[in-house]
């Protein structure tokens, strides 16, 4: 049986792979300070200023990721399928905005990550929520937690199991690499659904342990243990966004189960015609 190679948009290099990590640990420890960090020290200390140190420092990381991956194999193709997908998902990001967490932009980055790879999510997720910023005027010390939130959501549907790219995997007679058809909207419904509610939980971390006392049972509490914060931490995401991430959860679903088969057949129709692996040559001029 025959066997289609995948086609990756942006390879993940050895110096790509390990500034990715380093973003993504130093992003962990970023939102989950208040679980990090003992009561006696300086973050907790000194917790106002913590955004703009945190936010600064992702900024620098975040940078440091797209210029190792555009240096590793980011071409022009596929450099254009980049602004044409992030355009969209920036456009898409205002409609439904403050109406029940509607947000129709996640849909798009799921189907992107899924056919154009985890390299590819990652870049495609936080260029488009700066883009977004940029248009809706949403910049401030939020953002970089937004693009790296936004950059893991959308490199992890390019690690669903049978993802293949821009070509239809059959890696034999039965399995995930086959996996086409009905159930493949619905795995990454699936995943849509879990992941909109991962990233409203996430970005929850970045503004909850600066709430002080304006909401004392569910305000992060400096010197109280781990187990009593994340109780307090689990009534603030039910009390302040549980209805939120439930609308972009449901959102996320119906659109990807109405338009997915349709535009990731057109993705993958327009990553096979870009040829992200053929070089671009010029010919010189006619003699």
């Amino acid at each position: 049986m025959s066997r289609t190679a995948r086609v990756h948009a942006v390879r993940l290099g050895p110096r790509s792979l390990a500034a990715l990590a380093l973003t993504s640990a130093v992003g962990v420890v970023a939102f989950g300070w208040p679980f990090l960090a003992p009561p006696d020290s300086r973050l907790s200390a000194h917790a106002q200023d913590a955004p703009w140190l945190f936010a600064g420092l992702l900024v620098l990381l975040v940078a440091v990721v797209a210029a190792t991956i555009s240096e590793s194999a980011l071409g022009p193709k596929a450099v254009a399928m980049l602004g044409v997908l992030a355009a969209t998902g920036a456009a898409l990001r205002p409609i439904g905005a403050g109406t029940a967490g509607i947000e129709p932009m996640f849909f798009l980055m799921v189907l992107s990550g899924r056919v154009l790879g985890p390299g590819f999510g990652f870049v495609l997720g936080s260029v488009t929520m700066f883009a977004s910023a940029l248009l809706t005027g949403g910049v401030g010390p939020w953002l970089p937690f937004q693009m790296l939130s936004m950059g893991w959501f959308t490199m992890g549907a390019g690690l669903l199991p049978g993802a293949a790219g821009a070509a239809a995997v059959q890696a034999g007679p039965s399995g995930w690499g086959r996996l086409r058809g009905r159930g493949e909207p619905l795995m990454l419904a699936g995943y849509g659904f879990v992941a909109a509610f991962a990233y409203g939980t996430v970005m929850n971390l970045a503004g909850w342990p600066f709430l002080g006392g304006a909401a004392s049972n569910i305000s992060f509490d400096a010197g109280a243990p781990v187990a009593t914060n994340l109780a307090r931490f689990v009534a603030y995401c039910v009390a302040t966004s549980l209805g939120w991430d439930l609308g972009r959860a449901l959102c996320t679903v119906v659109l990807t189960l109405a338009l997915g088969p349709a535009v990731l057949r057109a993705l993958r129709r327009a990553t096979r015609r870009a040829a992200f692996e053929t070089a671009v040559t010029f010919d010189g001029p006619a003699q």
